[in-house]
């Protein structure tokens, strides 16, 4: 090998990780791209927009707000979720919103994320027709507190929420809204960052609630029968369902033996670092059954 050949040789070897590199920034930019954007509070907000190819303009069509953990971003929780599936099956359009900043999370006690929510409705709903009596949200993690929070803040909108792993950190003395929403959530036993049964982590200075106790919480809002009904779902999942609520406003809890910090039946994240995800239950068939039996209420119902 003479001098020049050898000297090509070292170059392509110093520059292919970096070219490499530079390539994969690319495609993760592409798979994980948004497409839309509102201003909200003066800050450009950014949402992933999913309208499935049997959307009819003419027929209402109920809408689905996912929203990500804190760290993640709408790409991801949409492929955890898999909620584009069930869209193209039922017909119904998603959109997975981001928070804000690096990394980004939802500021559960300030209203700039609700006021981006609102307006987000407004945008989609001049845009397509959107059945203003089905509008759901849900989330993961930090997601999983802002659909705790929408429902305090939004009740008028929001038709039922939807919740797994989540982050509840805003006190229930802050939700004045005491209009009934229904609710479904998912946690596992095993959580690492949201302990089932309360308490503090690395995650957050404060402590977490015991999920239990909140979902009783919950219910008590929603002026059910304070003893839930328990059935067992699968070998490690049980179902505790408050029913005769005001408004049928039912709350549902489902408890994932082992389970982690992850979205039972989506795409698992790492275990190492979040624990096991669950295969017994798939969190979205459920949420979507769910949200489909509980449309918004209106004053003349």
């Amino acid at each position: 090998m003479n001098r020049k050949t050898f000297i090509g040789a070292v170059l392509i070897l110093i520059t292919l990780p970096v070219v490499l590199a530079a390539t994969e920034a690319v495609s993760f930019y592409v798979r994980n791209r948004n497409n839309g954007s509102i201003v909200s509070s003066g800050q450009k907000r950014e949402y992933l927009l999913y309208v499935p190819d049997n959307y009819d303009r003419t027929r209402p069509t109920p809408l689905v707000i996912s929203m990500h953990g804190a760290g993640g971003w709408p790409a991801q929780q949409m492929a955890l979720s898999g909620w584009n599936r069930l869209a193209d099956e039922h017909g119904f359009i998603v959109v997975y919103p981001s928070g804000r900043g690096v990394p980004r999370v939802w500021h559960l006690g300030l209203m700039q994320d609700v006021r981006f929510i609102s307006e987000l409705i407004d945008s989609l709903e001049a845009a397509y027709n959107i059945d203003s009596t089905r509008i759901y949200a849900d989330g993961l993690s930090n997601g999983g507190g802002m659909a705790f929070v929408l429902s305090c803040t939004l009740s008028d909108r929001i038709a039922a929420v939807g919740m797994v792993a989540a982050a509840q950190l805003l006190p229930w003395s802050r939700c004045t809204d005491h209009r009934p929403v229904p609710m479904i959530s998912f946690h596992g036993t095993a959580d690492p960052m949201t302990p089932y049964n309360g308490g503090r982590t690395w995650v957050a200075p404060e402590p977490f609630p015991s999920i239990p106790t909140w979902t009783a919480n919950w219910a008590r809002r929603n002026r059910c029968e304070p003893k839930p009904v328990e059935s067992a779902v699968a070998a490690d999942v049980m179902r505790r369902e408050y029913m005769h609520c005001a408004d049928d406003a039912t709350v549902v809890l489902y408890t994932i033996q082992g389970g982690g910090h992850s979205w039972p039946g989506g795409k698992p994240l790492p275990e190492w670092f979040v624990g096991p995800t669950s295969r017994s239950i798939d969190a979205t068939n459920q949420m979507w059954a769910f949200f489909r039996a509980h449309r918004l209420r209106r004053a003349t119902d």
